[in-house]
């Protein structure tokens, strides 16, 4: 009688247990490819997701095409959040996402930028001309054929008139931090980045803002991808849908949109 009361006794130990127990998680983190951008609003999404018991999420930043091309040559990433449609296509084209998760989730601008004691003034519009102001210097900006920011602020450039004066100026970089950063340290007088990263630097000021109308719209996408096994990916995703999360992208700057889209826009 003894062995069964001490039998039973364990039995409801375990089943306490199990009962009190939070939710299950999966053994490995969530593992996001995010864009560069995106650094400073997911760093505070991440601490605030784990702050509420959830497994912190692993973040690689870098330029959406380097994250693309990283997925498609088979990178172990989760979600993809890209600072584009473009590259957000590119994947889905080779049904690399599942496309019944993908958001188009936030909307960005582009500005013109200079070290934060400059004097340089631009009037922006129709006919800039970007070539005086810089002087002898260059102009920062991501890749023109590859990185969002750099095809966005290649496109906004052509628009206006300005291009042709400094396509063979631009010191093209990696990524549009890497870009930011080329002014930051006083190495470019003048970038183009986004202003959201443009606000997270003190280093820098705002010259200008592109007009919306002078470039393709600015929309970040995310999405799971394909080959993603980790079920807490779902999670994550339904939280950088949130009012939290949506909370910290507008306190960097960013529009939420957040709009669920199926096929390439």
């Amino acid at each position: 009688m003894r062995t069964l009361t001490r039998s039973g006794f364990l039995a409801a130990l375990v089943a306490s247990a199990l009962l009190g127990a939070g939710p299950a998680w999966a053994a490995e983190p969530v593992t996001v490819f995010a864009a560069a951008s995106l650094k400073n609003a997911l760093d505070d999404i991440a601490g605030a997701y784990a702050r509420e018991g959830k497994p912190a999420p692993r973040v690689s930043y870098a330029a959406s095409n380097t994250l693309a091309k990283q997925i498609e040559q088979g990178a172990p990433a989760d979600l993809f959040f890209s600072a584009d449609l473009d590259w957000m296509d590119y994947l889905a084209k080779q049904n690399l996402i599942r496309p019944d998760t993908r958001v188009s989730l936030l909307a960005n601008s582009i500005v013109l930028i200079a070290p934060k004691d400059a004097r340089t003034e631009v009037r922006m519009g129709p006919g800039l001309d970007l070539a005086a102001a810089l002087g002898s210097g260059r102009l920062a900006m991501g890749n023109v054929e590859a990185v969002p920011a750099g095809k966005y602020g290649k496109a906004a450039l052509e628009k206006l008139g300005a291009w042709a004066g400094v396509k063979d100026r631009v010191a093209q970089a990696e990524s549009v931090r890497a870009a930011l950063l080329l002014v930051s340290r006083g190495e470019a007088p003048l970038g183009i980045v986004y202003a959201t990263d443009a606000a997270a630097d003190a280093n820098v000021r705002i010259v200008a803002t592109f007009p919306a109308d002078s470039h393709p719209p600015i929309v970040y996408p995310v999405a799971i991808t394909k080959d993603s096994a980790n079920p807490d990916a779902a999670a994550l995703l339904a939280y950088l849908r949130g009012p939290a999360a949506k909370a910290a992208f507008e306190k960097q700057g960013f529009t939420v949109l957040n709009r669920a889209t199926t096929a390439a826009q």
